[in-house]
């Protein structure tokens, strides 16, 4: 096991020693307090099975079966979701098919970062992680189950889902993967749309085209965004079957897999606390998690969730443990926004498979946890086929089959994993550097300080912005109006780096799974509403963003002793009112930007 792997594991078993035992001590006893079905009032237990088939209900009266809870992220606006909608009947089938019963325990709210991007939606897009924390814990609550099915993909949803879940840390829990849709038209050719857009040079209708023609139907969207970043993590932490996060929907693979899902859990809820979701994410699962974000160049969205899934299980991990790791894990994979590729094609070069076989190889994983289907991480390493209809596995292939897309620690792309720490007189900021090219990590610019989003745009189309300089949007934080992502940016800021000009973002705001070309220090902390030195920037001061040194800092001699701006929250409409009290307690970005842990 690399060394250094080692000691950053070790000093996070340290910090976190007080309130990991606190956790499993609260785990422990929700075990031992065996609040269950027979010893329910008889009016408790029917009205909890009221709805269920005769059969069920006499299982479930005399106690003699397992009952499996659903905890649904279904709707069919996202096209992710879509595929969930026939789920409960086909689960409950296969809970039976193994002497089991399974019920849909609750659902939780599946909004898409992908329709709100830009809209007032978006300011909801965090805090609805822990709306829906929330929300599985009180679809739990009914004490009729003994093992979870948690079927969710998106942003914010798969962290939401494994926060509830963890408040039930005693029962095991496999997550449900949906798969992702058939590739569209190449992730190059919409970055070419998009970018003729933002120049003027085709309209609203060529935009729209090129969308639809890149998602197109039921699944996940295809490139490498936070969404499959939370399927990558699921794999990786063992909460997902071998080889299960890629496989496209509506296919037999796919149905014997969501099989296989229900007997897993099944079978666990037999085995005590020993593949109960609090005992398999302990601290060297976490540590995998974030090797895996790094090795693959995933979605800058996980500095944070990450930090809240581990809190949850009373784990504290921060960003120099991240970034630490970043030193010693290798750049393994390119897929958009960090190449061309998609995760179909990451899938049929090796996939997941051999993105763990080449780190476990190489000492670069923790293969001794407990996974759902049960110790050691290296049954990872193979892949899901049918033979004559069964579901059996095979070794998954110990060489890349396309080394444009995914490559053995021997011969990475980089040699570190791309996410970075950036520090100085402005505060403390995360860099995603996977995609950016060496000659754009150090920008020295004068600043351009917005308001909002919109004021670049509109700066942009008036031709305000061909020169060098820093874009600066303070006011964009967790507590000030719900960390929103600032996506629609990466476009604009794309065409002019490709002008030459060098260009760089500043924010207390997030910049998503896509984060890309352009250098951003994004999630700053302190952030503008509690003061930070962001807020304190003015248009013309001289920034520098080095992200080979891991530093972000202002230049200009008054600096330190000015006082910050401040803004109103005048955030309303869209139903936003309704999370003042949230922005009051919510934690700082590198604390998780919760308001519940």
């Amino acid at each position: 096991m690399n060394k250094r792997i080692t000691e950053i594991t070790q000093r996070i078993v340290e910090r976190s020693r007080e309130t990991r035992t606190a956790f499993l001590n609260q785990l422990q006893s929700a075990k031992d307090s065996d609040v269950s079905r027979h010893k329910m009032h008889c009016g408790n237990l029917a009205h909890a099975f009221a709805g269920c088939e005769q059969n069920d209900k006499e299982k479930l009266a005399e106690n003699v079966a397992k009952n499996i809870g659903i905890i649904t992220a279904y709707n069919d606006m996202l096209s992710a979701h879509k595929v969930y909608e026939n789920y409960p009947e086909k689960l409950r089938s296969c809970a039976r098919e193994f002497g089991a019963i399974a019920q849909v325990a609750g659902a939780v709210p599946a909004m898409c970062d992908g329709v709100t991007q830009g809209q007032p939606g978006m300011e909801l897009s965090l805090f609805s992680r822990d709306v829906i924390a929330m929300s599985t814990a009180v679809g739990l609550s009914h004490s009729m189950f003994d093992g979870i099915l948690c079927l969710g993909i998106c942003d914010k949803i798969v962290p939401g889902l494994l926060i509830g879940a963890l408040r039930f840390g005693h029962l095991p829990t496999v997550f449900v993967p949906g798969g992702p849709m058939p590739s569209g038209i190449s992730n190059e050719e919409k970055a070419r749309i998009r970018q003729e857009f933002a120049e003027g040079k085709i309209g609203r209708a060529e935009l729209l085209k090129g969308e639809s023609d890149s998602y197109h139907s039921p699944g996940t969207c295809t490139f490498y965004g936070t969404a499959n970043s939370n399927q990558m993590l699921m794999e990786i932490m063992g909460l997902h079957l071998p080889g299960s996060s890629f496989v496209n929907p509506g296919t037999p693979l796919r149905d014997a897999l969501n099989r296989e899902a229900v007997k897993t859990v099944q079978e666990n809820a037999k085995l005590g606390l020993e593949r109960s979701v609090g005992i398999i994410l302990n601290e060297k699962v976490i540590v995998n998690g974030i090797i895996g974000l790094l090795a693959t160049g995933g979605s800058t969205n996980h500095t944070i969730h990450l930090i809240a899934i581990a809190r949850a299980a009373g784990i504290i991990i921060n960003w120099d443990d991240m970034s630490d790791l970043s030193d010693v894990i290798p750049l393994l994979t390119r897929m958009y926004p960090n190449g061309a590729a998609d995760v179909n094609h990451f899938h049929a070069s090796g996939g997941m498979g051999f993105v763990m076989h080449t780190l476990l190889e190489n000492g670069l994983l923790h293969e001794d946890v407990m996974t759902i289907i049960g110790k050691g991480l290296s049954a990872y390493t193979k892949e899901p086929f049918l033979q004559n209809g069964e579901l059996v596995w095979r070794e998954g292939s110990k060489d890349s089959l396309n080394s444009s897309i995914i490559r053995p620690v021997s011969d990475p792309f980089s040699k570190d994993g791309g996410i970075k720490i950036l520090k100085g007189n402005i505060g403390r900021s995360v860099i995603k550097t996977a995609a950016v090219s060496d000659e754009h990590l150090i920008v020295e610019a004068p600043a351009i300080v917005f308001n909002e989003q919109e004021d670049l745009l509109i700066a942009f189309k008036e031709g305000e912005l061909n020169k060098d300089f820093i874009a600066v949007l303070p006011f964009q934080g967790p507590k000030q109006n719900g960390m929103p992502e600032l996506h629609q940016l990466t476009p604009t800021l794309t065409v002019l780096q490709k002008k030459g000009f060098n260009v760089a973002l500043v924010t207390d705001g997030r910049m998503s799974g896509a984060s890309g070309k352009v250098p951003a220090a994004i999630h700053l902390t302190p952030e503008a509403h509690d003061g930070g030195a962001i807020a304190k920037i003015q248009t013309g001061d001289l920034l520098r963003l080095d992200a080979k040194k891991g530093e972000l800092i202002c230049l200009t001699n008054n600096f330190d002793s000015r006082t910050p701006s401040t803004k109103s929250n005048f955030a309303i409409h869209y139903g936003r009112e309704l999370f003042v009290n949230a922005r009051k307690l919510v934690s700082s970005s590198e604390e998780g930007a919760s308001f519940i842990l």
